[in-house]
């Protein structure tokens, strides 16, 4: 055999497990996530300290059984930011998550940098919705709002194989 067949064969393969492998991260996991059109979006209440659904409309969801911060979803509100501040928990240190850039209603940077202008402002949605893992709220003046899941402190210390900090939920057994 000659080098250069040699060379392609293992370029081809170096090519499709390449390709493979980007298919696998982008699209392969991701599933649609059927709007209920009831408690598809939920903020931590100040007073109760309760998840509850707000006002929606035009939800998109996508998410993946593969991690559990694969999570992202978009919406509109006709409630406006200063009203739910007044309301709901906000999320300091919230860090929107890259969505697959095929899910073109959420856009990370955006959010991103309306959050760090205060432009933007973020809510607990659902602490713990997995252990370890809140799904934060983001909205945007103009009423668009955006949902991920963000490891919390919790899940940070726990995750590395460290015990929980105090003022933790204890870890589920499995």
């Amino acid at each position: 055999m000659k080098g250069t067949t040699v060379a392609g064969f293992i370029f081809a393969i170096a090519l499709l497990a390449g390709a493979a492998m980007y298919y696998l991260q982008v699209y392969a996991y991701y599933e649609e996530v059927p709007a209920t059109g009831t408690d598809d979006v939920q903020l931590t209440a100040l007073a109760s300290g309760v998840a509850e659904p707000i006002l929606y409309e035009n939800f998109q969801a996508i998410d993946a059984d593969s991690s559990p911060i694969r999570y992202r979803a978009c919406f509109t509100t006709p409630t406006s930011v200063q009203t739910l501040s007044e309301t709901y928990q906000a999320y300091p240190g919230a860090e929107p998550l890259v969505a697959p850039g095929w899910f073109d209603c959420f856009d990370a940077k955006e959010v991103g940098y309306a959050l760090e202008d205060g432009k933007a402002a973020a809510f607990m949605g659902v602490e713990n919705v997995e252990y370890g893992i809140d799904r934060v709220v983001a909205i945007l003046p103009d009423g668009r709002g955006f949902v991920w899941h963000q490891i919390n402190r919790c899940g940070e210390v726990v995750f590395d194989g460290l015990p929980e900090p105090e003022g933790c939920p204890p870890k589920p057994e499995n």
